[in-house]
């Protein structure tokens, strides 16, 4: 048996012969520790942006809120500026009935871009579809 010399002079044994099964049980053990320490690096990252989407929302819907504040200010005082021209109740419905058309195309228009995205994902639910039968061809005996 010879022995290795490191890098301060000292001489050590060299490491000893190890099997095949402990180096694959080695493997196994760091290969579940690895994907262990990815899972977990994951949901840190994803902790992280969740926490800065949840501040910008929270900005988008304060802003929105605002915002709504001011239409609301743009709608009573162009009600007033038509009310002098003519009667006040006629004002209002007309300023009315127009936004509530402007709402409703604005929601006619989102309902049907999000009709597509609603749909289930069919290529995803073909693979795994095309898998199980695959997995299941695989298993079964012959």
């Amino acid at each position: 048996m010879s022995l290795a010399e490191e890098p301060g002079g000292a001489q050590s044994a060299p490491p000893p012969e190890r099997s095949i099964t402990s180096l694959l049980a080695d493997l196994a053990a760091s290969m579940t520790a690895l994907v262990s320490k990815e899972v977990e690096l994951a949901k840190a990252e994803l902790a992280e942006r969740a926490n800065a989407a949840g501040r910008g929302i929270g900005q988008m819907l304060v802003g929105g809120a605002i915002l709504f504040c001011g239409l609301l200010l743009l709608l009573a005082s162009a009600t007033l500026g038509l009310s002098h021209v003519m009667a006040p109740w006629m004002a209002a419905l007309i300023i009315g009935v127009v936004v509530g058309l402007i709402g409703l195309a604005l929601l006619l228009a989102g309902k049907a871009k999000l009709r597509p995205v609603m749909e289930p994902p069919r290529r995803t639910l073909a693979n795994l579809r095309t898998d199980v039968r695959e997995v299941a061809d695989t298993l079964s005996p012959r």
